[in-house]
């Protein structure tokens, strides 16, 4: 049995992936971690107000972090320099720092991160990984809900570096910030690894995104929509399942999916 810590165990996605873990044989929630500990008493499982007091309580095998870009990194931090292993699906992490985590690691414990842990998302960057090169033009579009805390989100700035890469570092042809008018700079979005890449907030939205790519009289759409956080969980029982038999630092569903 996996022993698993929820961090942010009564957020939205914390309290799904504890109903997903529930449904489960072979993983249970051993403890939550949520600074309002004291409001919830009524969880079937203690929930501690700090990574530390969970860590000195509980026999923890794996870290779940979904919480928020300001308090991640002092949890994966705790956990991972007591040898637990991390599964973190919170972006806004920067390279360097997701690195420097990982080399704090103790006992060989794992950190495995992913901007975005719905299967279709991880497929639909692997498409515009492989379209890219063919089209000079390349744009991303991202929808997210209004309570999303980064913008760009973290799957729109992984897609845009694969992108980049595939293309030999070479930018999408579309015209850029040279052609904004007084008064509307950004409108041409935010450029990263030569793609231009654009953020939607709106209640409407749990998350989608638009990769376009455009050519000689010919354009590509590829869109992948996520209506439900359930849409996560799949992947995160995936990682959680994982994670121990990993070293180091991981990025990318992908790579627990041979693709």
């Amino acid at each position: 049995m996996i022993k698993v810590a929820v961090a942010g165990c009564m957020g939205r996605m914390g309290s799904t992936i504890v109903s997903a873990i529930e449904n489960t044989d072979d993983i249970e929630v051993i403890c939550g971690i949520d600074p309002a500990a004291a409001s919830h008493d009524a969880a079937p499982f203690p929930v501690y107000a700090t990574i530390d007091k969970a860590i000195d309580e509980c026999d923890i095998d794996v870290l779940v972090d979904f919480t928020r870009p300001d308090v991640v990194a002092a949890n994966v931090e705790s956990a991972i320099c007591a040898g637990i292993n991390c599964v973190v699906g919170t972006t806004g992490l920067s390279t360097e720092t997701l690195e420097s985590l990982a080399k704090g690691a103790v006992d060989n414990a794992a950190l495995f991160y992913a901007p975005n842990f719905t299967t279709g998302a991880v497929l639909m960057m692997q498409f515009a990984k492989i379209a890219a090169p063919f089209f000079p033009q390349a744009e991303v579009i991202e929808f997210h809900h209004c309570n999303k805390l980064d913008s760009p989100s973290g799957t729109a700035v992984q897609t845009a570096r694969l992108m980049g890469e595939s293309r030999g570092g070479v930018a999408s042809e579309a015209p850029g910030s040279e052609t904004e008018v007084a008064g509307a700079q950004g409108a041409r979005g935010a450029l990263i690894d030569g793609i231009p890449v654009h953020s939607v907030r709106s209640s409407g939205y749990v998350a989608s995104q638009e990769v376009i790519l455009g050519s000689y009289g010919q354009s590509l759409t590829i869109r992948h929509d996520s209506w439900d956080r359930e849409s996560y969980m799949p992947g995160v029982l995936l990682g959680i399942r994982s994670v121990g038999d990993m070293q180091g630092l991981i990025v990318g569903l992908e790579n627990l999916m041979d693709i």
